[in-house]
């Protein structure tokens, strides 16, 4: 089966199969309900694996920046305490799981990036002479603290948590390289680079790469989307909002337009 033509293929009302690769908690059980609710059927291969690492974040500092919700629920097992500092969430995801932990949320982007974290804390009127504490992953964009930095604040990273690969990963790489699936949701560079990586590990690395040129390439946000495009992947949706709700409406929605066609 030609990768382009895994959805014509499929027969009248059949679901079409997008890939999500959420870790395996809650937010894949989430990822999987939503698909579900657009009318797709979810193939859910997680990519990502939390390995803590038992520091936590730094005390002291006027700003403590946390992007995602692993890295809060790790600073709360950790018994930390933000004392006095403004606490900033990269994103509502973030924000609600601060808030499920007791922590007051102080600032929230409107724009959920690194890039849109960096634009609302530069607007602090004495932010050159502020300290800044981000505590996050080993994968966040250095976006975050260059951008501080050529502010004048005095950015110290922790890193709470590492990202590795799910040994069992990569049975989205195969449906694609079958003709079996019909779009993927990539929510981070680092899920691309592990979905070539699981391709090629399973032997299908070109024809997977060759079936994503036929699929719906749904991505959150410009790094990702510039990571997949580094990678000779055509992306066709850039979520106008970094939610994996937002990514998989609008990948839905792009699907359903090809149907229509």
């Amino acid at each position: 089966m030609a990768p382009d033509t895994a959805s014509a293929q499929r027969s009248a009302g059949e679901r079409p199969r997008v890939a999500t690769f959420r870790p395996a908690d809650e937010r894949l059980d989430r990822a999987a309900d939503t698909l579900r609710e657009l009318g797709a059927e979810p193939v859910a291969d997680p990519m990502l694996a939390v390995e803590p690492t038992g520091e936590v974040p730094d005390s002291g500092a006027d700003y403590v920046v946390l992007t995602s919700k692993t890295g809060v629920e790790l600073a709360a097992d950790a018994g930390w305490e933000p004392g006095a500092a403004t606490v900033c969430a990269i994103g509502p995801a973030t924000a609600d799981a601060l808030d499920e932990a007791g922590y007051q949320v102080d600032v929230v982007p409107e724009e959920y990036t690194s890039n849109g974290l960096v634009q609302t804390l530069t607007a602090e009127p004495d932010i050159d002479a502020e300290s800044v504490e981000i505590a996050r992953s080993d994968h966040g964009s250095q976006v975050l603290i260059d951008g501080l930095a050529d502010a004048g604040a005095t950015v110290h990273e922790t890193v709470l948590y590492r990202l590795v690969r799910p040994a069992a990963s990569g049975d989205s790489a195969e449906l694609a390289a079958a003709g079996e699936l019909d779009a993927v949701c990539f929510t981070s560079s680092l899920t691309v680079e592990h979905f070539l990586a699981a391709a090629d590990e399973r032997e299908v690395g070109a024809a997977a790469r060759d079936a994503l040129g036929g699929l719906v390439v749904g991505v959150i946000g410009a790094p990702t989307a510039e990571t997949a495009r580094d990678r000779g992947i055509d992306v066709d949706v850039m979520a106008s909002e970094a939610t994996f709700e937002t990514l998989a409406r609008e990948t839905v929605t792009r699907l359903d337009e090809r149907a229509a066609r």
